[in-house]
């Protein structure tokens, strides 16, 4: 492997294959790369490979019975594939997962502070602060901090579990659908917010998302997996003005069907990283 490569990228997944159960093969042969202070999307359909590449990542695969059989993944050019996931949150790298997964029962304040959890070291003046730095990105959420997540709305328990990652400090963000099951205004607002974290605070992201107008028009570089394997990958601004991807992931013509593999712009993508 080179290991330039893995110098410059924040993220590195080089090869990857998972396996449910010791039998169903879900990714194979994955390689792709996030750079400090970049936006990356992955896009792809329901099952494509989206969620078990972030849960490869963040290293939740075991608790489905998951596991990686081939390849490597490196942060910051240190191997983390054996690595516990809350190894990983206290070395900066924290995902979202779909759904949002607040706590219910607690406040929209109280979800906020189990983020900071693993920043045994700090004061609580710090841990405080950085709850006011979240509410300045998410002034929304402000208003409700003493109401029960669960009496929330969609896009308001998003920011919710995105200021939650925050509050761990992270140098990158895994984030999986994020504009799941919101209103479009909300999903602009989560993604201004996202664009924002990374310039004002150099936080990287890796976003799963399918929908691929608005995760192309934010992030700086995207790929695009189809049944557990990358078939395309490209700076995101080219991708949006391919035709092929036009057609598949933004429903802009309606002249072919089928998967992406039928569309006639598409050419199969060279192997990276190895």
């Amino acid at each position: 492997m080179d290991n330039t490569s893995e110098d410059q990228a924040l993220l590195l997944l080089n090869n990857i294959e998972v396996v449910y159960n010791q039998v169903i093969l879900a990714l194979r042969g994955v390689s792709l790369e996030v750079k400090k202070g970049s936006i990356v999307s992955l896009l792809g359909a329901n099952g494509a490979g989206k969620t078990t590449t972030l849960k490869a990542c963040s290293n939740l695969l075991q608790a489905e019975r998951g596991m990686i059989t081939k390849g490597s993944i490196y942060a910051d050019g240190k191997d983390t594939t054996n690595l516990q996931p809350h190894e990983l949150v206290e070395d900066g790298i924290v995902q979202v997962l779909e759904g949002r997964h607040c706590f219910a029962h607690l406040t929209v304040e109280e979800n906020l502070m189990t983020g900071s959890f693993v920043r045994k070291k700090d004061s609580r003046v710090k841990i405080r602060q950085d709850l006011e730095r979240v509410y300045t990105y998410f002034p929304r959420i402000r208003d409700r901090r003493k109401s029960l997540s669960g009496f929330t709305s969609g896009g308001e328990q998003q920011m919710t579990a995105i200021g939650r990652a925050l509050m761990a400090r992270p140098r990158l963000i895994l984030l999986d659908e994020p504009s799941m099951g919101l209103a479009p205004q909300f999903i602009e607002e989560v993604f201004e917010i996202i664009k924002s974290l990374r310039e004002q605070e150099g936080v990287s992201f890796l976003i799963a998302e399918q929908n691929a107008m608005v995760a192309l028009r934010y992030a700086d570089f995207g790929y695009i997996i189809e049944n557990g394997h990358i078939v395309m990958q490209g700076e995101a601004d080219v991708m949006r003005e391919r035709g092929d991807v036009k057609e598949l992931y933004l429903g802009i013509s309606e002249e072919q069907k089928g998967t992406f593999r039928d569309v006639k712009y598409y050419h199969r993508r060279k192997p990276a990283f190895f």
